[in-house]
Parts: structure tokens; sequence; C-alpha cells
């Protein structure tokens, strides 16, 4: 998925997801309001799903892309 894709995806009925690793993130300020809000437009999604969509979203553009695709393909999510 595109980081594009992302709106179109937050429209759409949330699904359950796996979460089987857990990371503490320290967001500047601003971006830490641009989530919330994103979480405010979407409210079915909480900031953890707008920042797990866009994390998944980015690393997926990354594995698209040539120079990272053949280390980042395959590895487990």
């Amino acid at each position: 998925m595109k980081v594009t894709d992302l709106p179109k995806h937050w429209e759409q009925q949330k699904e359950p997801v796996e979460r089987t690793h857990d990371y503490n993130l320290r967001l500047p300020l601003e971006d830490a309001a641009r989530v919330a809000a994103l979480a405010e437009l979407y409210p079915d999604r909480s900031e953890s799903d707008i920042l797990n969509d866009m994390i998944g979203a980015a690393l997926d553009d990354l594995v698209r892309q040539s120079p990272l695709k053949d280390k980042l393909e395959g590895k487990d999510k």
C-alpha cells in the first residue's frame, strides 16, 4: 500500500490485525498533532492504528525501491 492510499484505507471498515511487537515512539510535537488530527478525521482509527498503517505503507514503499528492495524483501513484519 502507498502512503497516499491510506485515507481510502481508513475510510473502509477496520479489520483486526495481529500486533506482535511494541515500540516506544517519540514524535516532534507538530507530527504528534498531525497524527491526532488524522485520528479525529477517522474516528474508527486510533492514533496507534494511524501510525501502524503509515509505517507499514512507508516500508512497502521502501521495499518497492531498488537499493533497499533486496535487503528488506521477505523480512518478517
